[in-house]
Order: C-alpha cells, then sequence, then structure tokens
C-alpha cells in the first residue's frame, strides 16, 4: 500500500513502553516525532521486515525523531519477538490494538512517522521498498538528517502486510 498520509491520530492515545509507565501520544511528541515501525509478532511478514526496520531505525537514532516499535502483543512476547532490539530501541506494547486502530493501520508491518502536532504525514503498510523509503524521506526531511538506503542488499522483496485489526 503505498505511502499515505492518515488521519490525526487522538493526542490523548496512550503508548505502555516495554519498561515504564503508560503515557499519552501528546506526552511522548512534546519533544520529538515519532518514527514508528508496527510489527505483529505472531506472523511471518513482520518477522521478514525486522532486520531491514532495525538497519532503518539506526539510520535514525541520532536524530530528532524518537525511533520506535510498536508490537501488538505483552512486554513478554515483545522480548521474546525483538531480543536484543528490545534494549536498543524504545518499544511499545499494544496487546489490544488500541494504537494500531487509533493510527489509522490497516495492515502491518507498517513504518510511519507522527508529527509533534499528532499528523501522520506519511506511512506505509506491507513491505513495498518505494513505499518506505518516502517515509524514511520524510523522517529525514523533518529532522533534517541522512537517509537510509531503501532498499538495501538483504531486504525482502516486495509483500502485502497482514490485517492490522484481527
Amino acid at each position: 500500500m503505498a505511502s499515505t498520509p492518515l488521519p490525526h491520530p487522538s493526542l490523548d492515545l496512550l503508548l505502555t513502553p516495554l519498561a515504564g509507565q503508560a503515557r499519552t501520544l501528546r506526552e511522548w511528541l512534546t519533544t520529538f516525532h515519532m518514527a514508528s515501525v508496527v510489527l505483529d509478532p505472531f506472523t511471518n511478514e513482520s518477522s521478514w521486515i525486522l532486520e531491514t526496520a532495525v538497519r532503518i531505525m539506526r539510520q535514525f537514532s541520532g536524530a530528532a525523531a524518537r525511533v520506535n516499535f510498536i508490537i501488538t502483543c505483552d512486554s513478554a512476547e515483545a522480548r521474546a519477538f525483538l531480543g536484543p532490539y528490545a534494549d536498543e530501541f524504545l518499544v511499545y506494547c499494544d496487546p489490544d490494538r488500541a494504537a494500531v486502530k487509533a493510527l489509522g493501520l490497516t495492515e502491518l508491518p507498517a513504518f510511519l512517522v507522527i508529527q509533534g502536532n499528532g499528523s501522520i504525514p506519511a506511512c506505509a503498510q506491507g513491505w513495498a521498498s518505494a513505499d518506505w523509503k518516502e517515509v524514511a524521506a520524510k523522517v529525514a526531511t523533518l529532522t533534517s538528517w541522512s537517509k537510509p538506503t531503501i532498499p538495501a542488499p538483504g531486504d525482502p522483496g516486495t509483500f502485502r502486510g497482514t490485517p492490522a485489526l484481527v
């Protein structure tokens, strides 16, 4: 699915990190935009894109963006799926898919940027390198940062995502 803007989610949406208290989207956006990769750890499609997502997120780790995973499971399942990446990146758990629904996602995996005002100017769902490249370019523009190479050697071929709301 092409990189397209989505409707504004409520700034009162609660996001719960692996370690720590739930905070509203408004609080998470106080200082930085968010560059989020949303994964369902129970699908092959999300596992196929994990290494690519990590590479892209590492590119933006020093940018003025809060790079993060939103994982549709509880904290123990998120740690099992992400392994050492759970300690490297900010990870939100969304077992009831409230964030997925509020963000307007229809397919996972997804890559999106949420600006400080809560708008979502770019979102890619499923995996098409051109779509993820557009989202990465938006993050780079917003943060005055360099863009990652997409696609890169080892990235998977194009595939549709799985239903985001099950």
